[in-house]
């Protein structure tokens, strides 16, 4: 699905408007760990895509490196970063990958945004990944993770989200996200791609991936098991509080013991 969406991603995703909803809360994150030591923090983005909290984050300072499973994402990242003027090391890397690329406690924060840890398909691919999480965590250091609230997705079992639009001079985009519940339990997530360049009409593509709904009390359980303690959730990168019921977001913070 990324291979094909890799060229199309930062049409599809607002920056201008979530960076500066979800930035705050990730500096408050970064203030928190940073309390009482004025060094810079070395944090990893995994699951970086074209590394967009990467940037920013390096942007105000910090040491940051970004991993993703993709090597369409990362080239565009890359490009991101020189665009901007900064540095961060990005690299090819899965979830099981990450402290075989970069080192073992090396970070001092470990993001994994944007509902990217629901494309492990088994509790075995969780664990695997948790683990590998906190082998790249100092002592003390957080995760913070943001996922959709599959709690509340599965109690609704609502298939459409709010289409995205993007446009350059003549040329517009139009992405509509859905799901499909699959007997076994998973999710088929679905990104329908309309492209209209000049107004010669509606071309469409879509891209399709399997999520496993992770739900908060599996990932509560999963994160003490791999060796995290001090687990907060919130419903949003905005910090709002967590509703099971009607959050839209599970964000989870955790501390590697």
């Amino acid at each position: 699905m990324y291979e094909t969406l890799s060229s199309d991603y930062d049409r599809f995703v607002n920056w201008h408007n979530r960076l500066p909803y979800e930035m705050p809360f990730i500096e408050r994150i970064v203030n928190q760990i940073q309390t009482g030591s004025p060094r810079s923090l070395h944090i990893l983005d995994c699951a970086c895509g074209t590394g967009m909290h990467a940037i920013a984050l390096a942007q105000r300072g910090q040491q940051v490196s970004g991993a993703d499973l993709f090597p369409q994402m990362i080239e565009i990242s890359r490009q991101n970063a020189a665009n901007a003027g900064v540095q961060v090391r990005f690299e090819v890397a899965g979830f099981d990958q990450l402290a075989a690329q970069f080192g073992q406690a090396q970070f001092d924060l470990l993001l994994c945004l944007g509902n990217s840890l629901p494309h492990l398909l088994s509790p075995a691919d969780l664990a695997d990944a948790l683990d590998d999480f906190a082998l790249c965590l100092r002592p003390g250091g957080m995760l913070l993770i943001q996922n959709r609230n599959f709690d509340l997705v599965m109690q609704q079992k609502e298939r459409w989200m709010e289409p995205q639009v993007h446009r350059e001079g003549n040329i517009e985009w139009l992405f509509q996200r859905f799901y499909d519940f699959e007997e076994d339990g998973l999710i088929r997530f679905n990104i329908v791609t309309l492209k209209n360049e000049n107004g010669a009409g509606w071309q469409s593509s879509v891209a399709s991936t399997r999520l496993r709904p992770q739900l908060h009390a599996e990932l509560q359980s999963a994160l003490s098991l791999a060796g995290f303690e001090s687990i907060h959730p919130y419903g949003s990168l905005a910090g709002d509080p967590f509703s099971a019921a009607s959050s839209g977001n599970l964000v989870l913070t955790a501390v590697r013991t």
